[in-house]
């Protein structure tokens, strides 16, 4: 079974940039200190973001036929830089595992002035769209579902431990988590 050349340097590409993000956590978080929120959930987060790289592939070598969706790469590229807007906002307080210090300060500029989990806005929709650019749609669905399982314990318990903060709850009060002005 033949995989598009196209998709392939897609995944490669969002390989690379999670390797790189991971380098970058690394430095931030060795600086920042503090507990990580959801330490339990870290491993299937891992699996999800793995899975993301490879059970789309599989889905589509067994169907090569498919044509692409440059709906969904828009998607994608919408996401990727909400992503990066969100890590460049963040500065050195940003890591992948959710480490927070305790004397943090809340970031409420770039798309933090919006919302209050940006980041994880755009990891929602490359979820969606990394398969879907394909029509890996079963890869989707599926990797969709893990992921919300995982963001549901990692957002409740990074913000308990933002929560701890007088400073973000004042900078954070009104804010929606995803969408300005729902929940």
């Amino acid at each position: 079974m033949r995989v598009p050349g196209w998709y392939v340097l897609l995944l490669a590409a969002a390989g690379v940039e999670r390797l790189r993000e991971l380098s970058i956590s690394r430095t931030h978080e060795r600086a920042l200190g503090g507990p990580r929120a959801a330490t339990a959930t870290w491993p299937l987060m891992v699996a999800a973001h793995a899975g993301l790289l490879t059970l789309p592939l599989l889905e589509v070598a067994g169907h090569p036929r498919r044509r692409p969706h440059w709906g969904w790469a828009a998607v994608l590229l919408g996401a990727t830089a909400l992503r990066v807007w969100s890590i460049r906002s963040l500065g050195p307080a940003w890591n992948v595992r959710a480490a927070v210090p305790p004397d943090v300060k809340p970031v409420t500029w770039g798309p933090y002035r919006y919302i209050r989990h940006p980041n994880y806005l755009a990891v929602i929709l490359e979820f969606a769209a990394v398969p879907l650019v394909a029509g890996a749609w079963i890869s989707a669905v599926v990797l969709s579902a893990l992921n919300a399982i995982v963001l549901v314990d990692r957002i409740s318990a990074e913000e308990g431990l933002l929560n701890e903060s007088a400073a973000y709850r004042r900078a954070f009060a009104g804010r929606a988590r995803f969408i300005p002005g729902v929940f």
